[in-house]
């Protein structure tokens, strides 16, 4: 997730390290902190890898800095992740939405429309955080009002989540051509 998120956000424009960490935190943090020591191994991976660049720029006060620029081969690791993310990609939440957050980056509309379906298809299983034996419980057979309440908020957010997925892929499909509005 890490590493798609860093890619996509430097596919939005080049950052330093401090840029890319805010945003970074704004998309993730609020579900896993993202330390230094998370961080800058990662853009060195990427760096090593041959995905990202780094040049420096001359400080307008300080010293330099030095800014993340993605590269040809980065730009390209983008667009395959995109296209084909992993099955955890598209199950935990947290990563469904970091997945989101740059699939306008793939230009093709039935490409994304693709990875749409995928996310459809794994909503329409049935599921539950609980269970009796291997069936999963609603809402309503659970007396537990505060397990209740994590069902009934998760079927909302389920219903919103699947209705803009349907309008999604209807508009997608109804301009298969790179213009989507």
């Amino acid at each position: 997730m890490l590493k798609l998120a860093i890619l996509g956000f430097l596919r939005d424009r080049p950052m330093h390290g401090y840029e890319l960490r805010r945003h970074l935190a704004a998309l993730t943090g609020h579900i896993r902190p993202l330390s230094d020591g998370t961080l800058y191994p990662a853009i060195k991976r990427l760096e090593t890898d041959g995905l990202l660049v780094r040049e420096t720029e001359p400080g307008s006060t300080a010293a330099p800095r030095h800014t993340l620029h993605l590269t040809p081969a980065g730009r390209a690791a983008l667009l395959e992740r995109l296209r084909t993310p992993e099955q955890l990609d598209i199950s935990d939440e947290n990563r469904w939405f970091t997945v989101l957050a740059f699939l306008r980056h793939l230009d093709d509309p039935a490409e994304q429309a693709a990875v749409l379906r995928r996310r459809l298809a794994f909503l329409a299983e049935p599921a539950s955080f609980f269970y009796e034996g291997d069936r999963p419980l609603g809402a309503e057979e659970i007396t537990d009002p505060f397990r209740s309440g994590i069902l009934l908020i998760a079927r909302a957010t389920s219903g919103a989540e699947l209705a803009w997925l349907h309008d999604m892929v209807a508009t997608l499909d109804a301009h298969p051509h790179p213009s989507v509005p």
